[in-house]
């Protein structure tokens, strides 16, 4: 818990930018009748009925310094997938890092190995030595500011049925990039002397 709440407290530097990664998983939803459009006094009606249309996984990338978030969409959330959106993170999005501060859960995917199941082994070792790796502690996954930007996501853009990928995407897309617009950041307060305070028993008795 300590590793990460020190990381936060890092200023901003460019060559070294701290990225949150988080993943969520939501359920496509289709209508199964049309709903009735919006008028006058009225607004749109829809049925309380729906079929289900499979899944898709979110992958959250959040800089909370930088004011940058993107959304990779995604069918599954295999270890292939992650090192996959490692490899968007290092090579596409913040390519002239010189190392990039990655703070993330501790899922059995989110590993350096993954990234062996997907490249060759000098190219993963490539992007292992991208990434400065730290792990927010176990039942800890609130410490993971990506986790507060998926809900942030959840509550302005999906709520409500998403029928599709394609559609799924389009929406995220667009939310994401008003959001970085505006340089929308996060406003993190908790420290390590809070924790040591407020988290007491979760310290070893001396």
């Amino acid at each position: 818990m300590e590793d990460v709440l020190d990381v936060y407290k890092r200023p901003r530097d460019p060559d070294r930018p701290l990225v949150c990664l988080d993943e969520a998983s939501r359920q496509l939803l289709r209508d199964t009748r049309p709903p009735i459009p919006m008028q006058p006094g009225r607004p749109v009606r829809g049925d309380y009925e729906y079929e289900r249309n499979g899944t898709a996984n979110l992958f959250m990338m959040f800089a909370p310094l930088e004011g940058w978030r993107h959304v990779k969409v995604t069918d599954r959330r295999t270890s292939i997938d992650y090192a996959h959106a490692l490899k968007d993170l290092s090579d596409t999005h913040f390519p002239r890092a010189a190392k990039i501060i990655l703070v993330q859960d501790n899922l059995n995917t989110h590993k350096p190995a993954s990234l062996y199941e997907a490249f060759p082994p000098a190219e993963a070792r490539r992007l292992v030595e991208r990434f400065a790796w730290h792990y927010s502690p176990k039942h800890g996954s609130w410490l993971n500011m990506a986790e507060s930007e998926l809900a942030v996501l959840s509550n302005q853009c999906l709520d409500r049925r998403i029928p599709n990928p394609p559609m799924l995407v389009a929406e995220v897309t667009a939310w994401q990039n008003d959001r970085n617009a505006n340089h929308a950041n996060a406003d993190w307060h908790f420290t390590t002397a809070n924790a040591r305070i407020k988290l007491k028993r979760l310290y070893p008795a001396l």
